[in-house]
């Protein structure tokens, strides 16, 4: 949920072209929504279903956030920790698809 923050405040103080500033949002909210989503409907296969989605989005936001960084509108320096922080989260989210494929839960 922080870095769904992090990007959506980015987005919302900065002049941005209205269609990449509303996909970037929806892109990196989707993030958190689609875990909470998977997770409510108890079900480790429909769960996983979901933190696909999820990770989706995260190379989603990344390729938005290129964007972003050839238009100007974000400091390099500040879209490749994004991009990290976002690689990261898609690391964390493969390793819990994982443990929840073997898992007998």
């Amino acid at each position: 949920m922080e870095f769904s923050i992090k990007i959506y405040k980015i987005t919302s103080f900065k002049t941005f072209d209205y269609n990449i500033k509303n996909q970037i949002q929806r892109a990196v909210l989707s993030i958190p929504f689609n875990i909470a989503e998977g997770f409510e409907l108890q079900s480790n296969k429909q769960f996983i279903k979901f933190l696909y989605i999820s990770k989706s989005s995260c190379a989603e936001v990344r390729s938005l956030l290129r964007i972003c960084e050839r238009l100007e509108y974000i400091e390099s320096k500040n879209i490749q920790e994004l991009i990290i922080e976002s690689k990261n989260i898609s690391k964390q989210l493969s390793k819990f698809i994982n443990y929840l494929k073997k898992s007998e839960i």
